[in-house]
């Protein structure tokens, strides 16, 4: 990846860039190139005198950049994802259990990852990460597939299931497939395209949460969908951002809302690709951690790190003891500069 002026810029440049000066240098950078992938990819540089000469006093900018207040796009997809559960179209069958519908499809769309800089999205329903799915174990999981894209796709759940319901046969260009299992076991679940290659069907977005709820359920909480993973912005391997539900910074600029006292659960997942592993870490608390959730009664680990592979995915419970604002990021320092950073804000 070159700069504007031709110069070789690694992904440890935007780590030395600071504020919205790492937009910039990714914007200059990709623009200089003109087009990636027949001008796929585009970044575009929203750096502004006021943002040069704003203080840097407050908790983004001492981490290396200035998630502004601006409304975007990415922010309003971020937000979404934490709280939106797809229980789809409820039925009955005929021996009285659930039937669960869901309609799913493949869209190519450019996704605001960073403000100013822009992806070429492969997606679930248009979003990066896709829509999380959420039933309870016994239900009747139908998924309707539909590709609209150029190229083959495929959704590979995890779980039980027979096996011609895996997701290994590509449905083509404009081609449907419907999936349809009984959702076992309980516990936390992710799906992704299972089409190679497959670390750039991962890597272009084409992933999301998949809760199974057990038949008694969890106790009362405030629940929310965390899904880690990284950008790739000039295809050569490496990432140069790292996101919470697809765009950088997004809880830095917007707090996750929560309140002293309330148990809080959340489901989340690792779906980073070039990267070994990930982790999540709570500032100024500790949390119990289900690794798959498979077993709510069983012996959580108790922590403020865990560290996940790729498909790696738990729930995470714990409780706000006092009012104020508890970070949480990836305790890996580079992917935390580079956008995998944000808050929990105790009220």
């Amino acid at each position: 990846m070159k700069d504007s002026n031709g110069k070789q810029v690694s992904r440890r440049s935007f780590l030395q860039a600071g504020a919205v000066g790492t937009a910039a240098l990714i914007g200059g950078a990709l623009l200089h190139r003109g087009s990636l992938l027949g001008g796929a990819v585009r970044a575009e540089s929203h750096t502004s005198h006021d943002a040069q000469d704003s203080g840097h006093d407050n908790h983004g900018m001492q981490h290396g950049y200035d998630p502004g207040t601006e409304e975007t796009e990415g922010l309003i997809m971020a937000r979404e994802a934490l709280t939106n559960f797809d229980y789809g179209k409820v039925s009955r069958a005929p021996d009285g259990r659930t039937i669960r519908e869901y309609e799913m499809t493949a869209l190519d769309k450019e996704i605001e990852i960073m403000k100013g800089v822009k992806f070429p999205g492969w997606t679930y329903n248009g979003t990066i990460p896709g829509p999380t799915i959420r039933c309870t174990e016994g239900d009747i999981v139908r998924v309707k597939f539909s590709n609209a894209t150029a190229h083959p796709h495929s959704i590979h759940f995890h779980g039980i299931h027979p096996t011609n319901m895996d997701g290994l046969e590509a449905v083509p260009p404009g081609g449907t497939f419907t999936y349809e299992f009984e959702a076992k076991p309980a516990g936390m679940m992710v799906y992704h395209c299972h089409v190679q290659p497959f670390r750039h069907h991962i890597h272009k977005g084409m992933y999301g949460n998949f809760i199974i709820d057990p038949k008694k359920p969890r106790s009362p909480a405030k629940e929310f969908s965390m899904v880690m993973n990284g950008y790739d912005l000039d295809f050569d391997g490496e990432n140069e951002v790292y996101t919470v539900n697809g765009y950088a910074f997004a809880y830095m600029q917007e707090p996750v809302k929560v309140k002293v006292g309330e148990p809080v659960r959340i489901y989340v997942s690792n779906f980073l690709e070039f990267d070994l592993i990930n982790s999540f870490h709570l500032h100024a608390n500790f949390f119990n951690y289900y690794a798959t959730g498979a077993d709510p009664e069983a012996r959580p680990y108790y922590t403020d790190t865990v560290t996940l592979t790729q498909g790696e995915r738990g729930i995470v419970e714990t409780v706000f003891p006092a009012a104020g604002k508890y970070m949480f990021h990836a305790h890996i320092s580079e992917f935390t500069e580079l956008g995998w950073m944000g808050f929990f804000e105790a009220e």
